[in-house]
């Protein structure tokens, strides 16, 4: 399984690819996009939209697993977020990815235990669960690592659940 997992952002969107075998898991690639501030939106907006179809092109990932935007208390970046994000959905749809979407407490739950953990929390484990050598930084990096291993953390359940001859979803 081969897992592309995206924080996504205007101004800083991290990205991590994560491949699962039946023996290792390994992070792949991980890395930041940015775009200049000073840019219009839709300019800000094209060049996402070119680095993520080249990321998608270049990695080829089975999944992309994505933050399911919430609203949150400050409009203006919520708006861009949601931008960002729809750009990213749009990539990955047309790369032909199978995509879901994970809020930032499932993610924090899957890799940390704990719904409610901080950056630094989620951080380290995602350093333990990748075997890095050094904590993943800056924090949209982690995260999107985080969505990867969410997935993963997700499919293996469901795949024990259907071997197990259970169907419901969780």
């Amino acid at each position: 399984m081969f897992v592309l997992g995206i924080d996504p952002g205007l101004s800083r969107c991290g990205y991590g690819a994560v491949r699962q075998t039946v023996r290792s898991t390994e992070v792949v690639s991980a890395g930041l996009i940015t775009t200049p501030r000073e840019l219009a939106v839709p300019e800000r907006l094209s060049i996402l939209l070119h680095d993520v179809q080249e990321i998608l092109s270049e990695l080829k990932p089975e999944v992309v697993a994505i933050e399911r935007i919430l609203f949150r208390s400050n409009a203006k970046t919520a708006m861009s977020v949601g931008q960002a994000s729809g750009v990213i959905l749009l990539a990955a749809f047309e790369a032909g990815c199978e995509i879901v979407e994970y809020s930032a407490s499932e993610v924090k739950l899957a890799v940390a235990g704990y719904g409610s953990a901080d950056k630094l929390q989620v951080q380290r484990m995602i350093q333990v669960l990748a075997k890095l050598e050094k904590i993943p930084r800056p924090p949209d990096v982690a995260d999107a690592l985080g969505l990867a291993f969410c997935y993963l953390a997700n499919h293996s359940f469901q795949s024990a659940l259907r071997a197990s001859g259970r169907s419901e979803s969780v």
